[in-house]
């Protein structure tokens, strides 16, 4: 069985601005102290599960450069490119659509992960998915990675699972469920068999093609079409012309919803999305007053900050709780407690036409 994977590596990252910047998003970040980005990160930890010659990076044309300088091993062809942003089922399929160009008549399985999320134990995590693995190819089996929650967060979605029937490590999946509020939450982590929903996904490329056949068929036709475009002089215009067309929706109610042989497998290796600032202080090791503070900062009685410096010098004193990034041409200043806000930060930004500036 041939083992490939898909990164998904589209995403903006806004909620990371000003360091994030259309022209350089999250996920060619790096946020953490071992001075790797985020998809570099992704990629080395499933190099002992998957070669190089067999990992696949979905993402914006705008970003092909950033794959190529930041991942210089992988083939030229395995940078698959979106003409425009389609939700995860489109990308999803397109990836498919260029493993099955490559293997027609292999065996082959995918692993699906997003590049922007952080794993602090990287061998608990390659056992989790060999063993995902082992069940999506011992049928037509859909198999996530669920987060097991250690509180109630009300940003993530959450997958109840069946404890009464269990496959090896892993349980089937009874339901997914939305992004819940804070009581509800506490509900969910106090009955002990909701996970979060980490967006990581494990199959056979076969299992995942008939699912697109019966669920999504209109997007499978347009994926057949466009797998037929692969390598010829047409295939540009062939995503330029189908892809854009293609309905908007995720791989969670475009397929896995719809299907009744869905596993999920309790992931316990440290996980983090890294879904805004706030993670900085997660991932990192903090100072005794609980400051994370890089660049060319002088601090005096400040605590429990958020401080990057680029070139000027930024002088702080008795400050508390804050964000503060300097990026050059851009500062951002906002308490911890409004790290939600930065999007609609930049939607002003943006209805004031200060686009470069994003």
């Amino acid at each position: 069985m041939i083992k490939t994977a898909l990164i998904m590596a589209g995403g903006k990252g806004e909620r990371f601005w000003p360091r994030s910047r259309q022209s350089l998003p999250k996920q060619f970040l790096s946020l953490t102290d071992d001075d790797k980005t985020m998809i570099q990160l992704t990629i080395e930890r499933i190099g002992s599960i998957v070669d190089i010659e067999n990992v696949y990076v979905v993402t914006n044309r705008d970003y092909k450069g950033l794959v190529k300088e930041q991942i210089p091993g992988i083939p030229s062809e395995n940078i698959i490119c979106e003409p425009v942003g389609r939700n995860t089922s489109p990308c999803i399929g397109l990836g498919a659509a260029h493993i099955k160009h490559k293997y027609p008549d292999e065996d082959v399985t995918m692993i699906v992960l997003p590049s922007d999320h952080l794993v602090k134990n990287n061998d608990i995590f390659t056992d989790t998915l060999n063993h995902a693995c082992e069940i999506a190819e011992s049928g037509p089996n859909l198999v996530t990675v669920g987060i097991t929650p250690n509180y109630p967060e009300t940003g993530y979605g959450y997958i109840k699972y069946n404890e009464q029937k269990p496959e090896g490590n892993s349980f089937a999946v009874d339901s997914f469920v939305e992004k819940p509020d804070l009581e509800t939450a506490k509900k969910y982590l106090k009955d002990g068999n909701y996970l979060w929903n980490s967006g990581m996904f494990i199959w056979k490329l076969s299992t995942i093609t008939e699912c697109y056949r019966k669920f999504l068929p209109d997007m499978y036709s347009s994926l057949s079409e466009i797998e037929k475009s692969i390598g010829t002089a047409s295939e540009k215009e062939c995503v330029n012309n189908i892809f854009p067309n293609m309905e908007s929706i995720s791989i969670d109610y475009g397929v896995m919803e719809k299907s009744d042989s869905i596993y999920i497998i309790p992931g316990n290796f440290g996980w983090d999305d890294v879904g805004s600032w706030l993670a900085v202080s997660r991932i990192n090791k903090t100072d005794s007053d609980n400051n994370i503070i890089r660049g060319n900062v002088v601090s005096l009685g400040v605590k429990n900050c958020i401080i990057e410096g680029s070139d000027k010098l930024i002088a702080a004193a008795g400050i508390e709780d804050l964000i503060v990034v300097d990026s050059g041409d851009a500062m951002l200043i906002i308490p911890k407690e409004k790290a939600c806000d930065i999007k609609e930060l930049i939607a002003k930004i943006r209805n004031n036409n200060l686009e470069k500036y994003l």
